[in-house]
């Protein structure tokens, strides 16, 4: 059964690397809207795959398996929200396209959240290096459609109890973004659904590699 990966807003397949998941399918994510991304993927994917995403990746994952649960093996969810956006979220999302128009790169604006993204490797050079080159290969024109594509969004809770797959939900502990609790809530709307935590911030497979490989392989296994 193929594996999809699907990556948070301003990063690309590097996320994954060293997860020892090499065999997946990593999809970019570039559509202004969340329906078209979900669109996009289904024409384009296989006729039925095993789906996991972080933060943006899981919203889009949660939308398509709603949309398509008959070709979704088993989810895994990522340091992601399945609520409605709030005004303090849209308002922060319409900043950083004004910035990206007044000339900002994508590098600045990851710059900028560092310390929310990766929790204590923040001051890991190797690893702030990576994420900030996330942004270099995301480029202004897909960073803008993943910005719109933010403002699409809709409440996935409400959902998530007609899932009969097995999901596991993966929770960074120092996840400033998407903090815990946000994954206990998905967790207890989700029939059977398994929560794991990591010691890590936002980007917990860029900082925790392993132990995040090791999880998601147990979940294909099970």
């Amino acid at each position: 059964m193929p594996l999809v990966l699907l990556p948070g807003m301003n990063c690309t397949a590097d996320l994954w690397s060293g997860c020892g998941l090499d065999d997946a399918l990593t999809p970019g994510l570039d559509q202004p809207t969340l329906d078209g991304q979900v669109d996009s993927l289904l024409d384009s994917l296989p006729d039925r795959f095993s789906l996991a995403g972080l933060s943006l990746g899981g919203i889009v994952a949660m939308a398509l398996s709603r949309r398509a649960p008959e070709r979704v093996e088993r989810l895994c969810l990522m340091s992601t929200n399945a609520k409605a956006p709030t005004d303090e979220q849209r308002q922060g999302w319409h900043a950083w396209r004004d910035r990206l128009a007044a000339g900002d790169s994508p590098r600045d604006l990851q710059q900028g959240i560092l310390t929310a993204l990766l929790g204590p490797s923040a001051s890991d050079p190797a690893v702030v290096d990576r994420t900030l080159r996330m942004g270099d290969d995301t480029g202004a024109a897909r960073l803008d459609a993943q910005l719109r594509m933010q403002d699409t969004r809709v409440d996935e809770l409400q959902a998530l109890p007609r899932l009969r797959i097995p999901v596991l939900v993966i929770s960074a502990a120092m996840d400033a973004i998407c903090p815990p609790r946000f994954h206990e809530e998905i967790v207890a709307a989700v029939p059977g659904g398994h929560l794991a935590t990591v010691d890590a911030g936002h980007l917990a497979p860029m900082e925790r590699p392993q132990d995040v490989g090791r999880l998601i392989r147990g979940w294909l296994d099970a």
